[in-house]
C-alpha cells in the first residue's frame, strides 16, 4: 500500500515563513510521499518561491509538485521551478516521475492544466483565434497529461493536475465559473493513460471527492477544501485504473490537524 499526502493552494507570500513547515513536520510517520497541486504562492514571485523552498527544506519524504495559475501570474515560473528544485521538490508541467515505495513504484505525472468546461458546457476550438487558442491550449496540455501517464513504468500511476478534470469536484463554486475551473479533457488524459487517481487542488469552494467518466477516482485538495495540513490517500497496486482508492476521513487517526495554515 502506498500512502499518499497531499496539499494544494497554499498560496505562501513573504510573510508566511514557519506557516507550513510545523504542520509536516511529522509526515514521514504518516505518508511515503507529499504531493502539491499548485498555486504554491500567492503573486508568482521568485521571493515567496523562496519561501515555499524553505518550507519545504527538511521534508523526509519525495516532494512532487505541479504549479498553479497564481504561480505564473509574475512570469517568474522558471524561477520558481529552480528554487524549488534546488530544496529537492520535484516540479512536474507534461514529465513524471518514477519512485520506489517499499516493494511497489509510484509513478506521478503532472500538469498544469488549464480551463474549458465540461460535458455539455464546454468550449470549443472554433471561431475567433482567442477562443481557438484558448481550447488548444486545454487540449495540448492534457495530451501531455496522458503522454506523461502512459510513460510510466510502474506499479500505482497518479496524474496530478491544478485544474479539475471532473464537475463533481467543483460542487459549492458558482455553476458560471466551470469552465474556468477545468475541462473533461484532463478527465479523458487520466483515464487513457491508466492513471489509479487524480490530484487537484484550484476550487477552493469546491467538494473533495470525485470520479471520472471512467471511474477513476478524483480528489480535490485544495487547503481550503480538507482544511488540514494535508489529505492523505492509500493506493495499493491491487487496484486497477478506475477502481477506486481507499481515502482518509477528516479526523482518522494519522491525519495531522494543523494548528496553523496559510490563508
Amino acid at each position: 500500500m502506498i500512502r499518499l499526502a497531499a496539499i494544494g493552494d497554499i498560496h505562501l507570500g513573504t510573510d508566511s515563513r514557519g506557516a507550513l513547515a510545523p504542520c509536516l513536520r511529522d509526515i514521514a510517520e504518516q505518508a511515503d510521499v507529499l504531493l502539491l497541486a499548485g498555486d504554491l504562492t500567492q503573486r508568482g514571485l521568485a521571493a515567496e518561491g523562496e519561501v515555499v523552498a524553505g518550507e519545504l527544506a527538511d521534508i523526509e519524504v519525495p516532494v512532487i509538485a505541479v504549479l498553479g495559475n497564481h504561480d505564473y501570474h509574475s512570469d517568474q515560473v522558471d524561477e520558481i521551478i529552480a528554487i524549488l528544485g534546488q530544496a529537492g521538490v520535484r516540479v512536474l508541467e507534461g514529465t513524471g516521475v518514477v519512485l520506489p515505495v517499499g516493494e511497489l513504484c509510484l509513478g506521478v505525472a503532472g500538469v498544469k492544466g488549464f480551463g474549458g468546461g465540461f460535458a455539455g458546457a464546454s468550449g470549443s476550438d472554433f471561431g475567433e483565434p482567442l477562443m481557438k487558442a484558448f481550447v488548444r491550449y486545454t487540449k495540448e496540455t492534457s495530451a501531455r497529461l496522458q503522454s506523461a501517464l502512459e510513460s510510466l513504468d510502474c506499479h500505482v500511476r497518479v496524474a496530478l493536475t491544478h485544474y479539475s478534470p471532473v464537475p463533481d469536484t467543483l460542487a459549492g463554486e458558482q455553476p458560471e465559473i466551470f469552465p474556468f475551473l477545468g475541462s473533461y479533457h484532463l478527465a479523458e488524459a487520466a483515464d487513457d493513460g491508466g492513471a489509479h487517481l487524480v490530484v487537484h487542488g484550484h476550487a477552493h469552494a469546491g467538494t473533495e471527492k470525485g470520479r471520472t467518466a471512467g471511474g477513476t477516482p478524483v480528489r480535490n485538495v485544495a487547503w481550503p477544501v480538507i482544511r488540514r495540513a494535508f489529505a492523505l490517500y492509500r493506493v495499493g497496486a491491487h487496484l486497477q485504473p478506475g477502481q477506486g482508492d481507499r481515502s482518509s476521513r477528516p479526523g482518522e487517526p494519522g491525519i495531522r490537524q494543523p494548528a496553523q495554515m496559510p490563508g
